[in-house]
């Protein structure tokens, strides 16, 4: 090889490693700020993939994506992006802490605080029905047309309050209650389909809508339901109507969101 051959080579060596660094980094659209309990929505390039703590998120044709960060999210996330040129970085995400409520519930039927032997069992098996429900994961983001109201009323439980029942410390509360009459028509949220219409132990009278991506509204403690597992559902339509079935105080309406298994709030989503 000649003298001026072996410099050229030399030099697109030294290049190569510069020109990786300059490789452009893929472009991502989230929320300036975060914060515990929140659905995040994000948007990449078309074609790349994201990957949220270990999960492969599901990417839109027009690169929207979707993820829950729990009621007690660490103070940082992590999601990997490979762009479609097959570079892959990762993106921090500062998550905000928040302060929860405490709300005391007193009396309850003491079956509904503590279950027997015969209940639990019961409350086992609908617990693997909602989690299969909560798992499905379609493609269509009907979420990303926002949520409205099922219904209005007065709030009389926010999400993530620390439940205090008939004295006793359970799970914090993972949804928003709405004080409204027994047989006061509920409407879906957003477009979707049901994949969970049931009788449960601790909710009553249930329906699940699944909106996209994993997303998935909770319809709970209804007198009425007015739609079928698998049946489609639009924005607006009435799906059923309120009640005071399952573990109750009053009449209201029992509304959570979830990404798959994740509960998050859904009070910032809605008007």
């Amino acid at each position: 090889m000649s003298n001026r051959a072996t410099t050229l080579s030399r030099r697109a060596a030294l290049a190569l490693p510069a020109l990786l660094l300059a490789r452009p980094a893929a472009a991502l659209i989230l929320p300036e700020r975060v914060s515990q309990g929140s659905l995040v929505t994000g948007r990449a390039d078309p074609g790349t993939r994201v990957t949220f703590e270990g999960r492969n998120l599901r990417v839109s044709p027009d690169g929207l994506f979707v993820f829950g960060l729990k009621r007690d999210a660490e103070p940082q996330a992590t999601l990997t992006i490979t762009a479609p040129n097959g570079h892959r970085e990762e993106r921090r995400i500062t998550v905000t802490p928040r302060e929860w409520d405490i709300q005391r519930l007193e009396g309850l039927p003491g079956r509904m605080v503590t279950p027997d032997a015969e209940a639990l069992a019961r409350i086992r098996a609908e617990q693997e029905r909602l989690n299969a429900a909560r798992r499905t994961n379609t493609a269509t983001p009907h979420f990303a047309e926002g949520l409205e109201w099922p219904t209005r009323g007065r709030i009389s439980g926010v999400y993530g309050s620390q439940r205090i029942l008939n004295g006793q410390p359970r799970a914090p509360h993972l949804g928003l209650d709405v004080a409204v009459p027994t047989g006061t028509p509920l409407a879906a949220a957003a477009t979707g389909r049901v994949t969970l219409a049931g009788d449960l132990y601790f909710t009553g009278n249930t329906l699940l809508i699944e909106h996209g991506h994993g997303v998935t509204t909770l319809y709970a403690h209804m007198s009425r339901l007015d739609v079928r597992e698998g049946e489609a559902v639009s924005r607006g339509q009435v799906i059923g109507a309120s009640g005071a079935t399952g573990r109750v105080t009053g009449p209201h309406l029992h509304l959570a969101l979830f990404w798959l298994a994740t509960p998050v709030d859904p009070r910032p989503l809605l008007p």
